[in-house]
């Protein structure tokens, strides 16, 4: 596939997502514990690595090189969370937005791993910023896939990245695409996100 483009990615990356929920994946910690089946405990790694194995399933897709982490040009120990294209035509990093746990409990842990200006927290807003100052020489994405409880959407944290990402960096247009009903009893319903990320802004 040519010419791809951030909709189509984003797009296809929600389709995965749902069908590889939809197998009832069943996440288990280092510690032996198994959590509720469905895609919404398991961590971010693991539930790229199950996305990209669905994508691989998709006739429309599966044609298409990609493939978990490449290495940053300029920075030693640091990998970008995924490529498209062979050369590559895109990379991207992606962050979950998981407010709340297994259990239903409030997650606030998720909230710095957003938005924390701080690039020892490994933010949304500090990937993107990295991915904006690296180089790369393709273009570049955010993709944050996230969940929506009653009472609680994950919107006003997602508006929350866009105010502090774009006084950094020259952020895109934003592509959402709904995940419709998912397995997890509390991770039931979410979304994917995503952003072309463009230089860093002079004045950051």
């Amino acid at each position: 596939m040519s010419g791809l483009t951030l909709e189509g990615i984003v797009t296809a990356f929600a389709g995965a997502f749902a069908r590889a929920d939809a197998n009832a994946p069943v996440w288990t910690s280092s510690t032996g514990r198994a959590y509720q089946a469905g895609l919404g405990p398991h961590t971010e790694n693991a539930a790229v690595a199950l996305v990209l194995a669905e994508l691989g399933k998709d006739p429309d897709w599966s044609g298409v090189p990609c493939g978990q982490f490449v290495d940053y040009p300029n920075q030693r120990a640091q990998v970008c969370d995924l490529w498209f294209g062979e050369p590559a035509q895109w990379v991207v990093e992606v962050k979950m937005a998981r407010l709340r746990g297994d259990n239903g409990k409030p997650d606030d842990m998720t909230i710095k791993k957003v938005i924390s200006p701080y690039a020892r927290d490994h933010s949304a807003v500090s990937d993107a910023t990295k991915l904006a100052e690296s180089e790369f020489s393709v273009e570049k994405a955010i993709i944050i896939y996230g969940f929506d409880y009653p009472n609680q959407s994950v919107e006003p944290l997602i508006d929350a990245f866009e105010a502090l990402t774009n006084r950094k960096v020259e952020l895109g247009p934003r592509c959402e695409v709904d995940l419709g009903a998912l397995v997890h009893p509390v991770h039931a319903a979410g979304r994917v996100f995503g952003w072309r990320v463009g230089p860093p802004r002079k004045s950051a």
